[in-house]
């Protein structure tokens, strides 16, 4: 090999991103040599010195290597927790860190890589491309953002948009901090979601849809794919040993949950394609040998009740159901959960009762299902009694659920009537 070793030696080397994907750090010794465009990594450092002829052990391929040329060089320091760190970003989005627990041999490797970085910057600029964007694009997401950039006062990374020779050299930081932020400002200057469904550029799903739009949409107070589920487990799914408890195939799941959503598919240059006719759900035959197995039905309908933005029960009502629960006279308990339930939203109250009508027949069948109240409490308690955020107290949450639902279970025509 003829091109010349510029520098080589032992180094503490980790792969942090691999062509823009973040990767999890995973630090090992490395023995490393910098010559021609490339920076090499071998697993052991060769027997002789590294010379123009010797680039690593004898006979031995590098484990990887990186090409240098419109690479990024900066200090890492905010990267990881350890001293003495160099960072690497290369043209496809491969991003390295170096590490010395010598500071002078880092600052040495510093100097040896940008000279070399340099020197390829003068022989051979790199048109380099964020996102498919051009120069012109790159120029606007950048321009007037001089007053957030921050001083770094060391790194000096070489970017070069549209092979243009970059005369003033700023911190790595700074160009992403920059375009970082011009992307912000036009996230926030984004239309409303109301305004894209006018314009039939985004339509709701069924999954993660909010219980109420969904509602409205369908004309209707219980979701129809709630309804279709149900009437599927009354049919052929009441005496299944485990019905709810046991999990169906969670790839049929997914399937099914894909071709109930209204929005079916995203092409590879990322436009969304709509069916020519809405409310797919409605065109599902569960009885055919695709659905055949009632668990990914009963899965499903799980996975829709976990993903709804809102839980059933809304959040503000948790408290109250709490403390009716633990009120020692069995009237003034029913009577207070009944009052509760009946404040819900129309759409909340009516979904939640045809559930637990039909939980109380799959109950009626639990000499061959094996689905008790409590069983049934353990299964929906969390997913319908969800708090809005992550409590700080896991523990206080986790047992009022079930009894709640065990509850309006066994009192159900008391608590509905």
């Amino acid at each position: 090999m003829s091109q010349e070793v510029e520098k080589s030696g032992q180094l503490n080397v980790t792969k942090i991103a691999q062509g823009g994907r973040k990767l999890r750090k995973n630090w090992c010794p490395s023995w490393v040599v910098l010559a021609g465009n490339s920076l090499m990594f071998y697993r052991e450092p060769p027997r002789a010195a590294p010379s123009s002829a010797v680039w690593g052990p004898a006979g031995s391929r590098p484990e990887s290597s990186v090409d240098l040329r419109g690479a990024a060089l900066a200090h890492g320091r905010h990267l990881s927790s350890r001293r003495n760190v160099l960072h690497i970003r290369t043209v496809p989005g491969h991003e390295f860190l170096l590490q010395s627990d010598l500071e002078a041999e880092l600052r040495a490797w510093h100097h040896a890589l940008r000279a070399v970085i340099e020197r390829l910057d003068r022989e051979n600029p790199v048109e380099l491309r964020l996102s498919g964007s051009g120069p012109a694009e790159l120029g606007e997401l950048s321009a007037g953002e001089d007053e957030e950039e921050e001083s770094e006062p060391v790194s000096k990374p070489l970017l070069r948009f549209g092979g243009r020779r970059s005369s003033s050299r700023c911190p790595e930081g700074t160009e992403q901090n920059r375009v970082r932020n011009k992307l912000k400002r036009l996230i926030a200057k984004r239309p409303p979601l109301q305004s894209l469904q006018e314009r039939g550029l985004l339509r709701d799903q069924v999954f993660g849809c909010q219980l109420e739009s969904l509602c409205q949409r369908e004309g209707d107070t219980v979701p129809s794919f709630v309804r279709r589920c149900v009437a599927a487990v009354d049919k052929r799914g009441l005496d299944v040993d485990g019905i709810y408890r046991v999990s169906g195939n969670l790839a049929v799941v997914q399937k099914l949950r894909f071709l109930v959503d209204r929005e079916r598919a995203v092409t590879s240059d990322g436009r969304y394609v709509f069916p020519e006719q809405p409310g797919q759900e409605g065109q599902l035959d569960f009885d055919s040998a695709e659905w055949d197995d009632i668990h990914v039905v009963t899965g499903a309908l799980k996975l829709f009740l976990r993903e709804l933005p809102q839980p059933l029960v809304p959040p503000l009502l948790l408290p109250h159901f709490r403390a009716a629960l633990e009120l020692s006279e069995s009237e003034q308990r029913l009577s207070q959960i009944r009052e509760l339930i009946a404040s819900m939203p129309k759409p909340n109250h009516d979904t939640l009762y045809h559930l637990l009508e039909h939980l109380c027949r799959v109950i009626a069948h639990s000499d061959k299902n094996r689905m008790t109240p409590h069983n049934l409490g353990i299964v929906f308690g969390p997913t319908l009694f969800r708090p809005e955020q992550e409590t700080s107290d896991p523990a206080a949450h986790a047992f009022y659920p079930g009894q709640l639902v065990q509850l309006m279970l066994t009192d159900f025509t008391s608590l509905f009537s």
